[in-house]
């Protein structure tokens, strides 16, 4: 068993949302490239989307004061329910009130989506340095 870095998780979490904002960004200049201005919004709003669920997930998770275990734990699993439904509200917000390229929302969603996973990987110990610190 292992003690959880409570800072470094939180700089963690929120490079993360900003690793998120930033891949929105090239994302959109790559849908600009290759399609034009409607795919180009289309992927930093599909960006953004993935990245404010990120943003509110982290701020519920690392906002409150301290607690212990039980307390972190349902911090965590409000975050991720928060998460879930800023997406859902989100998408269909932009799908209702903008006109979009589906494909390129979608692509900015995803490369957004992806950089949460890829960190979340990195962040996990190997099994090798977990069985040392045991």
């Amino acid at each position: 068993m292992s003690a959880i870095d409570l800072p470094r998780a939180r700089r963690l979490a929120f490079g993360v949302v900003a690793s998120q904002a930033a891949v929105s960004v090239v994302v959109a200049l790559c849908a600009f490239g290759v399609a034009g201005r409607v795919a180009a919004v289309s992927a930093l709003l599909g960006g953004a989307i993935a990245t404010a669920g990120s943003l509110a997930m982290a701020g519920v998770v690392f906002g409150g004061a301290g607690g212990g275990a039980e307390r972190a734990m349902s911090r965590f699993y409000l975050g991720e329910a928060l998460k879930l439904v800023v997406v859902v509200v989100l998408f269909v917000l932009v799908l209702k009130m903008t006109r979009v390229a589906p494909l390129a929302m979608f692509a900015g969603f995803a490369a957004t989506f992806l950089v949460y996973w890829i960190a979340l990987l990195r962040a996990l110990p190997r099994a090798g340095d977990a069985r040392r610190g045991a």
